[in-house]
């Protein structure tokens, strides 16, 4: 029994790498029925595989005509579909999007790529740290002497599967509406400058140098960076705010009056070498009992082993296990209908006849398929 605010939405995945599988697991942990369409033959279904979860496995043979028309025939009954190729691949399969929304005219088409459809490097090949470098975004993040990609958070996942998700839920609600199904592009270039809206402003406000690590919030400020423990673990501090930097202070036991120029840019530099020669007297445990749930705005750096263990995290249920692989939570909460994860990764083309059955295909419509060696 699937469980969520996205219950009865039928989504049709096509399976691809990084931010597809991440937008099928988040509208799956919402309710949405999934089915992803595989490659027959293909591996899959560890625990592991925790993007996987949720959605239920189809493998077709796509060189063979009746899994392309098995397809148009999933769209058919789809409120939304995805896919994650280069532009041009899905109408060489014969399943692009004036072919589908001739079959369903209600159907939302979601097409992730990096480049998007059109533009000079709409065909390119690439991944997450290009897109992000033509939006501003891999340029401010970084240290002094160079740009660091900030792992694939924000091209894949957040500029492209969030965006993507985004994109197919407002299509479905229009359709819904109107009767009219429509084409979602969904670039991560788009997605990423998206995200930067917020800087873009700081830069015509002239509140950003685009020197990194001179700003607010880019790690310039003494306030607002990482620190290293007695014990060479981290600690966040973000006491942007007055009252906050008094309480920094406070807790810190800093009575020295060159800290009180906050906002003077020019003094960050020996501030932030003061503050850290501060913090590197204590362990990151004795921080945490000074600092803990006070307004300081500060928090314990942890890694993927010890994150799951903080008991803020603890009490939220923010991860959970399933089969032994500890793994975030769905998100966001719902009051009413809460999601959850629906099952554990499928293997390939484990649902190869129930799933074609709910979608509507007849027993003799199955055989068929196994005789042309559309499915195995």
């Amino acid at each position: 029994m699937r469980q969520g605010p996205l219950t009865g939405l039928k989504v049709l995945e096509f399976a691809g790498i990084g931010p597809g599988p991440f937008c099928g697991m988040l509208l799956s942990d919402l309710g949405a029925a999934v089915v992803r369409i595989d490659r027959r033959g293909g591996r899959g279904g560890a625990p592991s595989d925790i993007t996987a979860r949720g959605r239920r496995s189809v493998a077709f043979d796509l060189k063979q005509p009746t899994a392309v028309e098995a397809c148009l025939k999933l769209m058919e009954s789809a409120d939304a579909v995805f896919e994650g190729f280069r532009p041009g691949v899905m109408e060489r399969l014969g399943l692009g999007p004036d072919v589908a929304l001739k079959r369903n005219p209600r159907l939302v088409y979601g097409r992730m790529t990096g480049w998007g459809q059109t533009g000079p490097y709409a065909n390119a090949a690439g991944h997450d740290m290009n897109y992000i470098a033509i939006s501003g975004a891999l340029h401010a993040i970084g240290t002094d002497d160079k740009p660091i990609p900030p792992l694939n958070l924000v091209g894949d996942f957040g500029g492209g599967a969030l965006y993507l998700a985004f994109g197919l839920l407002a299509g479905v609600i229009q359709a819904r509406e109107t009767g009219k199904g429509q084409v979602v592009d969904a670039a991560m270039t788009d997605g990423a400058a998206s995200l930067m809206a917020m800087f873009y402003g700081f830069k015509a406000s002239g509140m950003w140098q685009e020197k990194r690590r001179s700003n607010l919030l880019d790690g310039g400020a003494h306030f607002y960076d990482t620190y290293q423990c007695a014990d060479g673990t981290w600690i966040s501090i973000g006491s942007i705010e007055p009252q906050f930097y008094a309480l920094l202070l406070q807790k810190t036991g800093i009575n020295d009056e060159a800290f009180a120029a906050q906002m003077d840019r020019s003094a960050w530099p020996s501030l932030k070498a003061k503050l850290g020669e501060v913090i590197k007297r204590k362990t990151q445990a004795e921080w945490c009992e000074i600092m803990d749930a006070t307004d300081v705005c500060f928090a314990p750096i942890l890694d993927l082993d010890d994150a799951p263990k903080h008991p803020h995290n603890v009490a939220r249920e923010t991860f959970l296990t399933i089969e032994g692989v500890v793994q975030p939570a769905p998100a966001p909460r719902f009051s009413a209908t809460p999601g959850k994860v629906q099952h554990p990764p499928a293997a390939i083309g484990a649902h190869d006849r129930s799933a074609l059955a709910d979608w509507g295909f007849s027993d003799d419509e199955f055989k068929a398929l196994q005789e042309t060696g559309a499915v195995a």
